[in-house]
């Protein structure tokens, strides 16, 4: 099934009418995310349960190694994409209508925010918004309450430490602290060709 066109400039970074009439849409689709994420966060279930659960929320099955804790939040829910492997630990916030990419192996600590959405600046539009997509690769970690801003990508093996603020893309292989977030070293075991 093709996505409706608003959610297609979503992810290509266009902007995005809040008073526009296909905007519902999206506020349709955010209901509908709310709805079953309350019954994720809230209701006693299995594991595969609850992977089911999520399935029905970004609309593809998500794959069996792919462990995502509850409570998780999302404020849209089908422009996230999980690979294999995929850990996210409790309290994480998915901000995804520009679309968030975890690759395998990723690791998401808790409380995380994960943020693909940003308003216009120009006061007549404010609420108007447009998304830039967020890509976690291959065995990165992203840690406690770190904040990743929108149009990031954390590059394979990375570190993000605990609570920084993530405003620009985190090389491969490295470690990133503070606010606004800063390389601090190389991963330990990583050499500069990326091994």
């Amino acid at each position: 099934m093709t996505e409706p066109a608003i959610f297609q400039r979503a992810l290509s970074g266009k902007p995005l009418d809040f008073t526009g009439a296909d905007f519902q849409l999206v506020n349709q689709t955010v209901q509908k995310t709310q709805e079953l994420l309350k019954k994720f966060n809230h209701i006693d279930q299995t594991n595969a349960e609850r992977r089911a659960t999520l399935s029905r929320v970004v609309g593809y099955r998500i794959p069996e190694s792919t462990e995502v804790n509850a409570p998780v939040h999302s404020d849209f829910g089908p422009h996230l994409f999980f690979g294999k492997n995929v850990y996210v630990n409790q309290g994480v916030m998915f901000v995804d209508l520009g679309g968030i990419y975890l690759a395998d192996g990723a690791l998401i600590g808790p409380g995380a925010m994960l943020i693909t959405v940003n308003h216009v600046e120009d006061p007549a539009h404010r609420r108007d918004v447009y998304a830039k997509s967020i890509h976690i690769e291959k065995n990165a970690w992203v840690g406690a309450k770190a904040l990743i801003l929108p149009g990031v990508t954390v590059g394979e093996n990375a570190i993000v430490g605990a609570g920084a603020i993530v405003t620009k893309d985190v090389p491969a292989n490295m470690v990133v602290v503070g606010s606004p977030a800063q390389i601090l070293r190389r991963v330990k075991g990583s050499t500069p060709d990326g091994n």
